[in-house]
């Protein structure tokens, strides 16, 4: 066994589990056995923190795109949209509906592509401007839970 803290534990995971790039043998991206896809993060690209992902409608995703100053990789298909962002950015905050967080890169999806790479070395679109972003397209005032964070 680890003597990592669960959190951590949690984290290492993430990373361990990650893998740049991982396609199936036809070349798209990987499928998990419950009808999840896994988002190819482009080789090359550092991801040091993990990935997980930020899904919306496909119908705010333009909007989206147009108010985010440093988009990471964005993925499409047609019905939603995946910003990778660092492992664990949902600590602390309270995602708003309709926005999917999912932890690793494994989404609910239909052959997602790659629509908008990073002009840097990182997948990561910053999770704090994508969740004021994610707030203003639900309507909602954001929310941050107030309980400290625990094992890191």
């Amino acid at each position: 066994m680890t003597n990592l803290p669960a959190a951590r534990l949690s984290r290492a995971r993430r990373r361990a589990n990650l893998g740049h790039g991982e396609h199936s043998e036809h070349g798209g991206p990987s499928r998990h056995g419950d009808g999840r896809v896994r988002l190819p993060v482009p080789p090359g690209l550092s991801v040091p923190l993990g990935c997980d992902a930020v899904g919306l409608p496909a119908r705010h995703g333009f909007r989206m795109m147009a108010h985010l100053s440093r988009p990471g990789c964005v993925f499409a298909d047609t019905d939603w949209w995946w910003w990778v962002v660092p492992a664990e950015s949902d600590d602390g905050l309270l995602w708003p509906q309709p926005a999917q967080y999912v932890p690793g890169v494994y989404v609910p999806a239909t052959r997602p592509r790659l629509i908008h790479s990073p002009e840097g070395n990182s997948p990561y679109t910053p999770p704090i401007p994508l969740y004021l972003m994610a707030c203003r397209v639900a309507d909602t005032a954001p929310a941050w839970s107030t309980v400290p964070h625990q094992g890191s």
